[in-house]
């Protein structure tokens, strides 16, 4: 009579089987990313003023610059010769889409991460397989949708209504603009990380807000402050941002240094708030 050999396991082999990884873990990982991204969305859609904030107000306010605004059709620069050429409200179209970067990136983002602190939503979530970088992408991603929607809304509403030039350069400015949302989001990232409480948020947020909309030349055109003022607002995300799509609206040339600007806040600031990050 012949018997049948029966398998046997080393040691060795059953500790790589239990460290091995099971084959729908990363599946797992990825659907959480998903379903994260989606409840995001839902809650943007269903809040009124995100909402508005987020889809609405860029267009809005472009709108109801260039039809109030006495100096909207007038030359956006004179000491210019590729400005002069553009009417105001053209060149305002770049800080406009800044600001409303700004408004989601350093005011309802951060806020709206302290609030799931402080309600204790990140502690439950801190059991789960969502790690922070999963929650801070879904909040970009769904964000970032949202302000492309709206730049996109705006440019149509500026075109038909206010009669604006489109950019010569567009693919620049699109890039400019992706870069923009990038690294806003990321210097909000690194209050959202820390900030225990919405109004710690809201403060810490709102005055990052402000300093930035001051060099992005949300009150006064960047080109025509004083020189200092427009080599500090270079090195800053949002005053980066308003060059380089400013830059690329009227023609000028490559905005590299923006553009580097722009990558490296991103670069760093959004891996070091994952690192510095606080579930509760």
């Amino acid at each position: 009579m012949t018997t049948t050999p029966t398998p046997t396991t080393t040691p060795a082999a059953a500790r790589r089987g239990a460290l091995a990884p099971a084959p729908a873990a990363t599946h797992r990982r990825g659907g959480a990313l998903v379903r994260m991204i989606v409840a995001e969305a839902r809650l943007l859609i269903r809040d009124p003023a995100a909402a508005f904030f987020s889809l609405g107000f860029p267009v809005v306010l472009l709108t109801v610059l260039g039809l109030v605004m006495p100096w909207a059709d007038d030359p956006f620069s004179d000491q210019d010769p590729l400005l002069a050429q553009i009417t105001a409200i053209t060149g305002y179209t770049p800080i406009v889409l800044s600001l409303a970067i700004a408004t989601i990136g350093l005011s309802s983002f951060p806020v709206t991460v302290a609030t799931y602190r402080q309600r204790g939503v990140l502690r439950r979530l801190s059991t789960t397989p969502v790690g922070p970088s999963r929650l801070l992408v879904a909040q970009v991603l769904v964000n970032l949708a949202a302000l492309v929607v709206a730049a996109a809304l705006a440019l149509v509403s500026a075109v038909v209504v206010l009669d604006i030039e489109l950019p010569r350069q567009p693919w620049t400015v699109a890039l400019a603009f992706l870069l923009a949302v990038l690294s806003v989001f990321g210097l909000g990232a690194l209050i959202a990380a820390r900030a225990a409480t919405t109004g710690a948020a809201n403060g810490l947020g709102m005055t990052a807000y402000f300093i930035s909309l001051f060099f992005a030349g949300v009150w006064m055109p960047l080109p025509i402050m004083p020189e200092v003022v427009q080599t500090i607002a270079t090195y800053l995300p949002l005053g980066a941002a308003t060059q380089a799509m400013t830059d690329a609206w009227v023609g000028a040339p490559f905005p590299t240094q923006q553009m580097v600007v722009m990558a490296l806040w991103a670069a760093v600031a959004t891996p070091l708030a994952v690192r510095i990050f606080r579930w509760s």
